[in-house]
């Protein structure tokens, strides 16, 4: 059995899925749909990436999401024999790759909703007057306790691996917690280049107009069990994926219970589809238990046939 891993926004580099588009029409059709839902030139934006455009989170998100359900349906055409697929999860934006993959919501919705996601978080606060930093070298436990014991004004977003967590706040308040953290053993402390305060208090107006439009989408059942950023836990119940899905903005991606979660239902196969290699390397530093692969190279067609 195999879990499929979607990354979300600081995966994108230039490029990404170009060979793919250059050999298969499959790929082509993809990229067309979502642009024309979306009114995007994406085979612009993610091959030459004209004035930077695809740093900006409005076009980051849904050109992440074009390459990684675009890679998935090459996997799925190879028809490999022993690719049964039980469980799918995605950090942050690629929550919602994960949704579409599985089909329970269509590509057209998941295109059309991320648009507006991206929108709506690029808008959310105050350009550079929020934003989001890395803390290198300790646990999601510690980090925790120093905003408690210190009061300081910024949230935990990501929990992405016992050595890397990621807070989120108004910018002076991340530039004042610097020191706490590096007096508490943190090695590294790094802000992101990110437009704003993502998976914080500071998106709940973001995430509340982001439920409007989620509520007009249809969801449908799937045989493929979802692992939600919201809660770390597996569900196929639509309501629950609904429920789960309305409060990711705002809240932590709890990607370290995640992964744990897989443990406890006994999965060993993980491939991580779409660019980069961000997400191979935080279940890495989580757990010992899975086989990881990487779907993100033309050649990594033959190696997944050899390795599944």
């Amino acid at each position: 059995m195999t879990v499929i891993v979607f990354p979300g926004q600081g995966s994108q580099i230039t490029g990404m899925g170009r060979d793919f588009y250059d050999e298969f029409q499959e790929v082509k059709d993809t990229f067309s749909l979502i642009s024309d839902i979306s009114k995007i030139d994406l085979k612009d934006i993610i091959f030459n990436n004209p004035s930077n455009l695809l740093n900006e989170t409005q076009y980051t998100q849904i050109s992440i999401f074009t390459v990684s359900l675009s890679l998935f349906k090459i996997l799925k055409l190879q028809n490999i024999k022993n690719l049964k697929i039980n469980f799918m999860l995605g950090h942050s934006l690629g929550e919602y790759t994960a949704l579409c993959a599985a089909d329970i919501i269509s590509i057209e919705d998941c295109a059309y909703l991320l648009k507006i996601r991206g929108e709506l978080m690029q808008k959310a606060y105050e350009p550079n007057q929020s934003g989001m930093a890395a803390i290198i070298g300790i646990d999601c436990d510690t980090v925790e306790k120093i905003i408690t014991d210190n009061k300081l004004n910024v949230q935990i977003a990501n929990d992405n691996s016992p050595i890397q967590i990621v807070i989120s706040g108004k910018k002076e308040d991340l530039l004042y917690s610097e020191i706490f953290f590096r007096n508490s053993g943190a090695i590294k402390f790094i802000l992101l280049n990110v437009s704003a305060a993502f998976h914080s208090n500071l998106m709940k107006k973001a995430e509340e107009e982001m439920l409007n439009f989620i509520k007009k989408i249809s969801f449908k059942s799937s045989n493929i069990s979802i692992i939600s950023n919201y809660s770390a836990e597996s569900t196929d119940d639509i309501s629950v994926i609904i429920n789960n899905l309305s409060k990711q903005m705002s809240n932590k991606v709890r990607w370290v219970e995640s992964i744990k979660t897989l443990e406890q239902l006994k999965e060993e196969n993980i491939i991580e589809i779409g660019p980069g290699k961000v997400l191979s390397g935080l279940i890495k530093r989580i757990s010992k238990k899975f086989k990881l692969i990487n779907f993100n190279d033309i050649n990594d067609i033959l190696k997944i046939k050899n390795e599944t």
